[in-house]
């Protein structure tokens, strides 16, 4: 749930942000207080650049709300996806200035971890419902 509400606050506005950006030539503004996707990036690149940059940001953050159902359903494939998205998202939390993804990052990264154990993977889950049973002990016989 926390790395959906990560897309949902920072990846799922890059489109209104884009659409401004293409309309008026510069980054919106929240609540006047600071750019929006502001930073290093929208300084140094040009607004075709900048658009590039900010769809590439939304394709990780949906490949991130893909890794984390897939641990959300217990796979340990999706916690390696999620794990090795991080280091790839932190370049655009730097580029776009955004200091809360930190925490969310630190956050994904200690759950992951608490949860590591729990989760399986691809080779466990390939074994047939029938390899996968348990034996029962055999229930002890009364003598009549």
């Amino acid at each position: 749930m926390l790395t959906w509400t990560y897309v949902a606050a920072f990846g799922s506005p890059v489109i209104p942000n884009v659409a401004y950006l293409l309309q008026n030539g510069t980054l919106p503004a929240f609540l006047d207080m600071f750019t929006m996707y502001g930073g290093p990036f929208s300084v140094r690149l040009s607004d075709g650049a900048l658009v590039a940059a900010l769809l590439a940001f939304l394709v990780i953050t949906l490949v991130a709300a893909w890794a984390a159902w897939l641990v959300w359903n217990g796979s340990k494939v999706g916690a390696i996806v999620g794990l090795a998205l991080l280091p790839l998202e932190a370049v655009f939390w730097i580029g776009f200035a955004l200091p809360l993804p930190w925490l969310i990052g630190l956050a994904r990264l200690a759950l992951v971890a608490l949860a590591w154990k729990s989760l399986y993977s691809p080779a466990s889950r390939s074994r047939s419902p029938k390899d996968q049973q348990t034996t029962l002990p055999a229930s002890p016989r009364r003598s009549s």
